[in-house]
């Protein structure tokens, strides 16, 4: 993140080229569809374990075999560092939204708007 904070400083003092800023601006679009596609998949594992341990539960206090609450345990243990990696990931990827809108400011006119228009149908 060091490295997205020097580059966000240098695009708000202006001192890219249009190139650079070309560039840049390619190469935070392609990590913000990284940051999405790892985010889906956490956000999937992460429901899915929380739904596991919520099934658990249900067990324990419908049948009352208490072995479960070992399960429940260690479905727990694992929940928890998801749910933090989720929120790093949630983080990391709205940093990359300002970084990418720091960068689309710096637009020569005449390039204005390429990336958040959509194409006209007709």
């Amino acid at each position: 993140m060091a490295y997205l904070k020097a580059v966000s400083e240098k695009a708000e003092k202006n001192e890219f080229t249009p190139e650079e800023l070309e560039v840049l601006r390619q190469q935070a679009s392609l990590q913000i569809a990284f940051f999405q596609h790892e985010r889906l998949i956490h956000l999937i594992v992460t429901m899915t374990f929380a739904l596991m341990t919520m099934i658990t539960l249900a067990g324990i206090c419908i049948t009352g075999y208490l072995p479960l609450t070992a399960l429940m345990v260690l479905l727990l243990v694992l929940l928890v560092p998801y749910i933090r990696h989720y929120y790093i990931l949630e983080n990391g990827t709205q940093t990359l939204y300002r970084y990418f809108d720091s960068l689309e400011k710096q637009r020569t006119p005449e390039k204005a708007g390429t990336f958040s228009q959509r194409p006209k149908k007709g």
